[in-house]
């Protein structure tokens, strides 16, 4: 009981350090956005725990936001191979991470950004030099004090976590600070992106069951519709929520409501178009 309370204290430590780090993850939301508006992609680019909290959030934007695996893209030092063993030394090669920017092809519409308990990781630091180069927008996350110097990407979010309790393992409150920050830039770029209305994941896919029950019940819920009426709007739409939302709201078929829906850059627009 001592261990876990004494780790849960430090975790709260991690949350007041988002906290305070808040105008520069809403800064990252704001770019990750303008990049996925513009048809660039989010790129997290990280090693060991660092890479898969990137990995994990990029797997999740499919079926969260309906997002295509090429918009929101993890590049993990190691590969694929490094998100279920440690692969020694892949986080030190510098050049490897500019390597795989150049092999995404990074470009001025994409946003890279690292993710670096410490800051100094040379893969990140290759890859955002890289990204750099080829003139897209640059950010890192960390969990210092200070920004480090000279800064290795246009926006810095530092988070003070401060000394782990088992001294180095960037697992516990710097990987605690870490997903907050990737949670709160994602989820906020999509809410920008008009992939979530009143709360709900309007560009959810269906992919299972229990994703099928949540479409119908989110399509009844923004609607007013009966479960009925909201099965058959969701079969005229092909299982998309919003088109179906779209679709209660005006009285227009599938193809019209999806137009109005472009037309006004998700449902939130369409509510201000009504």
């Amino acid at each position: 009981m001592e261990v876990a309370r004494r780790l849960h204290a430090e975790d709260l430590r991690a949350v007041r350090a988002a906290g305070r780090a808040l105008d520069r993850i809403a800064r990252a939301a704001e770019l990750a956005a303008r990049a996925l508006a513009s048809g660039g992609r989010l790129i997290w680019v990280g090693a060991g725990t660092s890479g898969r909290l990137g990995a994990l959030d990029a797997a999740e934007c499919p079926p969260t936001f309906g997002t295509r695996p090429s918009q929101v893209v993890a590049v993990v030092a190691g590969g694929t191979r490094a998100l279920r063993a440690a692969v020694e030394g892949a986080e030190d090669d510098l050049e490897e991470g500019a390597a795989r920017m150049r092999r995404l092809r990074v470009g001025p519409r994409d946003l890279v950004c690292g993710i670096s308990a410490g800051g100094r990781t040379p893969f990140v630091l290759g890859a955002l030099a890289e990204a750099r180069r080829r003139g897209a927008r640059t950010g890192l996350i960390c969990c210092l004090d200070r920004p480090p110097r000279p800064a290795p990407a246009e926006l810095v979010i530092a988070m003070p976590t401060g000394p782990e309790l088992i001294a180095g393992s960037t697992r516990l409150k710097a990987g605690t600070a870490t997903k907050l920050a990737l949670n709160a830039i994602s989820t906020a770029a999509m809410v920008q992106l008009g992939k979530v209305f009143r709360g709900r994941m309007t560009s959810l896919q269906p992919t299972n069951e229990k994703l099928r029950r949540r479409a119908l019940r989110t399509v009844a819920d923004l609607s007013g519709a009966s479960l009925a009426r909201s099965r058959r709007l969701l079969a005229g739409a092909g299982g998309r929520v919003d088109v179906a939302v779209a679709m209660a709201f005006t009285g227009r078929p599938a193809r019209e409501a999806a137009a109005l829906l472009r037309r006004g850059r998700g449902l939130r627009g369409l509510e201000r178009l009504r």
